[in-house]
Parts: C-alpha cells; structure tokens; sequence
C-alpha cells in the first residue's frame, strides 16, 4: 500500500484551469469576462490547456515536478466539479489533442500530472441523471443516484429534497456507487485517463463514497493501468 517513490519528494503546483493562462483565445465562451475580473460561479475568464504549455517554463522555474488540475471535463461552470461527461476534455480548455501534447511536454521535463477526479457526484447535465430527469421513475438510469421520489425537482431554488446531492446543492447529485454499473463506469473512466497518460488521480471527497470494497477495486484497476500511479484522496 505504500506511494510511489516518486511522489515522496514531489513539488505540486495546482492549476485551475480557467484562471491560469489563456493560450488560445479562439475557443473562449462567447460570455468570456475580462481577465482578472472579480470571480463568479458561472463566470469564464479563458484559461486553457494551451496557457499552461505556453507558460510551462514558469513551473518549472519554480522548481515544480508534479502538475495537479482541477476538473478539466466537460461541465458548465468554470470550477467544473458538475461534471456532465468524463470522457471528454471542456472544449473551452481544448482538445483531446492538447491534453496529449501537454503530457509529452510534462513528460519530457519529467514532470508527472494529476487529475480531479469526482467520483461521488456529477451535475445535472450528466447523462444518466439528464434521462432521469427527463423519464423519472421509467428511466433505467435512476439506480444511479439516490432517488427518493418521482418527479425530481432538480432546478427550483433550495436543497435537494428528491434525490441525496452533495451537501444538497441540486447541481451536484450524487452516484449510487452500490449499483454496478456506476462502479463498472466510474472504473473505465480512471482506467481510460491513465491509459491516455496521466500519473495518477486527485480523488474529491472520496469519503463521501463510504465503501472499502469500491476504492480496493478502485485501486487495483488503478495500479494494474500504472503502478507508478499516484492516488490522494481529499478529506476534510
């Protein structure tokens, strides 16, 4: 069970993505704010992965051997922990293509990146809990989450009273992790990005998933893609 050697002397640098560097200015939100505006939940003020690349330099300058970002997947607000699909990088940050050249430039320089993952919750645009949404009690996604009652009110103002939702923001319902078939997809997603190339996961309140048998599965999906891999749970 012990962390990787490489991880023991590691320096980190976290990025959030949207505020770190606009390196492309072409696949900025239409609603794009000022850079440097006071920040808001919904406000994006066109940090991308091509900024990091084009101040790569700067990090490592600073003496930094790890990167660790924030969500990059698709979502629609600027911290992106209401993930809406796992697979696919925010085109506002880039492509998938970009991500690959900024782990080849990282790599080369020996530096190792992490990503968010979020496994407890998505957001409301997330597949499975769209066709909830959108077929209640019919829908063959709705052991996914934890639902207490049809319809769902996902939109109105307050806490969520028809479903369990992270700290009961309705933007972010939480994953039925006792239902196979969200464990079998929240393990391809992790197997997929370390199969892209990535060192190792940053898991979000991973307390929240309260299972020793979920995150020893986790794990060895994990370990079997990259035994280097790092994996640091956030609990506070």
């Amino acid at each position: 069970m012990a962390a990787p050697a490489w991880i023991q002397d590691a320096v980190f640098y976290q990025i959030f993505p949207d505020r770190f560097a606009n390196g492309e200015p072409a696949n900025d939100p239409p609603n794009v704010e000022p850079w440097g505006a006071p920040p808001t939940l919904w406000g994006f003020q066109g940090g991308d992965l091509r900024g990091v690349m084009q101040r790569f330099e700067y990090l490592l300058d600073l003496g930094v051997t790890a990167l660790y970002f924030n969500p990059i997947f698709l979502s629609s607000s600027n911290h992106r922990y209401n993930t809406y699909d796992y697979f696919r990088i925010d085109p506002k940050l880039g492509t998938l293509e970009d991500f690959h050249a900024l782990l080849n430039l990282a790599h080369r320089h020996g530096v190792r990146v992490l990503l968010d993952g979020v496994f407890n919750h998505c957001g409301r645009g997330f597949f499975a809990f769209a066709d909830v949404l959108e077929n209640g009690e019919h829908s063959p996604y709705r052991g996914w989450f934890h639902i207490h009652r049809f319809p769902v009110d996902a939109f109105s103002p307050g806490k969520a009273q028809d479903y369990e939702a992270w700290w009961g923001f309705k933007s972010l319902p939480k994953f039925n992790t006792a239902t196979q078939a969200v464990r079998e997809y929240i393990f391809s997603v992790a197997r997929y990005w370390l199969e892209q190339g990535i060192d190792g996961w940053r898991l979000d309140v991973p307390n929240g998933i309260d299972d020793d048998a979920f995150w020893a599965e986790f794990r060895r999906i994990v370990k079997r893609v990259n035994p280097r891999a790092a994996l640091i749970g956030e609990i506070w």
